[in-house]
């Protein structure tokens, strides 16, 4: 397969690592430039990982933390494709979610929100893309939570997602919120992000084909590594 062409960044859909509006921007965002540490060879080609290091309910967030009981909460599909800038498929990456519960509350010593913890639902998930670079979990629909970034600041229900490349030091994380949320515009974060289309590139639609009768409904998201409509990571504001 030909390598595909490589395009120009756009700085211009990344937000600044320092924003008035995002409280915590503050403490995270360096005073200093950056300095490129040059990789070494363990770091370049290990360490890697493979189908064969999961478990068969690693996908399913309904079932893999257990205890008796099905988890509360809204049941739900996630899922879509991973692609290069040119639409083609990025098969065998591993993909990792973590997100609140229903109540929107992680599974977190530090979480002190009054949400329900609810004991069958862990939180988090993994899973391989195949050869057509799709991935699909199954979960709860997260809830929405405060956090003190102001008086009254709300989080719209999202779920974290992290893709790696061949080794662990090659992940690229973002997050995802859901079609229709009424929290989204007015979300601090979200408001750090100058391009309105990037915005949308972080919204899961709903997907009627994709849901199952008298089950759950589904969201579809896909996760563009490169390029002019590439998804935008937390951990790659530089650019695309």
């Amino acid at each position: 397969m030909k390598p595909a062409e490589f395009y120009m960044r756009d700085r211009t859909i990344h937000p600044p690592a320092y924003d008035r509006g995002y409280k915590t921007s503050v403490a995270r965002s360096p005073q200093l430039p950056l300095l490129t540490i040059q990789q070494t060879a363990s770091e370049i080609t290990g360490p890697t990982f493979g189908h064969n290091d999961f478990g068969p309910l690693d996908n399913d967030l309904t079932m893999n933390f257990q205890h008796g009981d099905m988890p509360v909460g809204e049941r739900m599909v996630l899922h879509g494709r991973v692609l290069d800038e040119n639409a083609r498929p990025v098969p065998n990456t591993l993909v990792e979610i973590w997100q609140a519960n229903a109540s929107g509350r992680y599974r977190h010593k530090k979480d002190a929100y009054l949400g329900a913890l609810d004991p069958n639902f862990g939180g988090c998930g993994r899973t391989m893309t195949d050869e057509s670079g799709y991935y699909f979990f199954r979960t709860i629909k997260p809830g929405p939570y405060p956090w003190l970034n102001y008086v009254n600041s709300w989080r719209p229900r999202h779920i974290h997602v992290s893709v790696f490349g061949t080794a662990f030091c090659q992940r690229l994380i973002t997050q995802l919120y859901f079609e229709g949320d009424p929290l989204i515009p007015l979300c601090p974060i979200v408001q750090t992000i100058p391009d309105p289309d990037a915005v949308q590139r972080l919204i899961a639609v709903l997907d009627m084909n994709a849901s199952v009768p008298m089950d759950c409904l589904a969201y579809r998201f896909d996760i563009v590594l490169r390029g002019r409509r590439s998804t935008l990571f937390e951990n790659r504001l530089e650019g695309n």
